[in-house]
């Protein structure tokens, strides 16, 4: 009897090699300094202009979700979740405050299967041709890239970023991982 290979191959990282990676980027901030050392000539504005991008780049990811939500309700119930916890980076790069009407609404609204906020739409378009793929799959396509996408920017991004923000950059790396995990494990 011969044994066949997978009918499916694993579209995504592994848990292990998952679970690796963020283990990797934490001992690697662990190294860094404390939250108020800078590395040699870490300039204050270079870190807040790193922080700004990392919350702009949330912001971009929270609109892509909710334009894929806008287009397949259907898979609200699934991405509301991500989406949330995309919405609560932005916050915790100092972008929109997770207590604020707008984020809140924001949130809320798509999570739930209604359009997208103002602010969502205003964010650009959900792919590089402004188009959600028709098909759900396709449309979970365009997540997984943004997520790894992003996920390796703000991993390289550690090295050039001093403690806190880059333990910060670390952890929602780690979590942009989980949703590609997540999004192709579904």
């Amino acid at each position: 009897m011969s044994l066949s290979p997978s009918p499916r191959p694993p579209l995504g990282p592994g848990r292990r090699s998952l679970l690796a990676s963020a283990a990797g980027a934490a001992l690697l901030v662990g190294c860094s300094g404390g939250s108020g050392s800078g590395g040699p000539g870490a300039d204050p504005s270079a870190v807040e202009r790193a922080r700004a991008r990392a919350a702009r780049d949330s912001e971009e990811l929270a609109a892509r979700y909710a334009a894929v939500i806008a287009v397949h309700p259907g898979l609200a119930e699934r991405l509301g979740p991500l989406r949330a916890e995309v919405v609560r980076h932005v916050a915790a790069f100092g972008g929109v405050r997770a207590g604020s009407p707008s984020a809140s609404a924001s949130a809320s609204g798509t999570a739930s299967g209604a359009a997208p906020s103002v602010s969502a739409r205003a964010a650009g378009p959900a792919d590089d041709s402004g188009a959600v793929p028709a098909d759900e799959k396709g449309a979970l396509a365009l997540l997984v890239r943004a997520e790894r996408k992003l996920a390796d920017r703000r991993a390289r991004a550690l090295l050039d970023v001093p403690g806190e923000l880059a333990r910060l950059l670390a952890s929602v790396a780690a979590a942009g991982a989980a949703h590609v995990f997540v999004l192709t494990e579904g």
